[in-house]
């Protein structure tokens, strides 16, 4: 009878840590962009979460790492421990036997991603210019961005639907480039697009750069 016990009671104590956990980096995320990562100080997150300084560092972590989780959660949209190319969205795309199909699902991916990405984004741009560990944070999202037009690539090409004589790097530049959070903000937060004009505009663009003529 004890070793159930002993798993409840484990059960409870890791679902307090991942809730605490939570409401620190959710804090953090509204003070960066509210104010600044450079404004914003362990003890502001510490007061927005109800909980101590102390347990920030020992939940999840400094600065840094709190901008990195932000970001990482933006992107898959929740907490859970399963990766984007684990995600149904992916899961979706790479059942698709239709490339425009599969395309039209990459850029909502993409454009639903963006919509949460975006403003957080902006934050690790700005903080990577006085934090070189924000930068290192850059460099990765944009490797990891690049992972992912490559991984959408290569479904593209088990097809065999890539354009003549468009490698599969050259494709996966264009898709790298179109899926940067920042070409969102441009044209839907200061232009005024919406986010259904921009996932189509998405969708009609890389049709035509990555797909033969009709």
């Amino acid at each position: 009878m004890s070793q159930p016990a002993k798993r409840y009671s484990s059960e409870i104590r890791d679902e307090q840590a991942r809730r605490t956990r939570r409401a620190i980096v959710t804090a953090a995320h509204d003070l960066f962009l509210g104010q600044g990562y450079t404004a914003t100080t362990i003890d502001a997150i510490a007061q927005a979460a109800h909980v101590s300084r102390r347990t920030v560092f020992n939940s999840a972590g400094g600065k840094v790492a709190l901008l990195k989780l932000a970001v990482d959660w933006a992107i898959v949209g929740d907490d859970e421990p399963v990766p984007l190319a684990e995600r149904p969205a992916v899961k979706a795309i790479q059942a698709e036997p239709d490339p425009r199909k599969g395309i039209a699902l990459w850029a909502q991916m993409v454009a639903e991603i963006a919509t949460r990405v975006a403003p957080i984004s902006d934050v690790l741009t700005a903080a990577a210019d006085a934090d070189p560990d924000a930068a290192q944070l850059v460099a990765n999202a944009d490797r990891e961005r690049m992972f992912g037009a490559t991984a959408f690539v290569r479904y593209l090409a088990s097809l065999g639907s890539l354009a003549p004589g468009l490698t599969q790097q050259h494709a996966a530049d264009l898709c790298w480039v179109h899926n940067d959070p920042h070409l969102y903000r441009r044209l839907v937060t200061e232009r005024g697009w919406t986010t259904s004009e921009f996932m189509q505009w998405l969708s009609t663009s890389l049709s035509a750069a990555l797909l033969p003529s009709p």
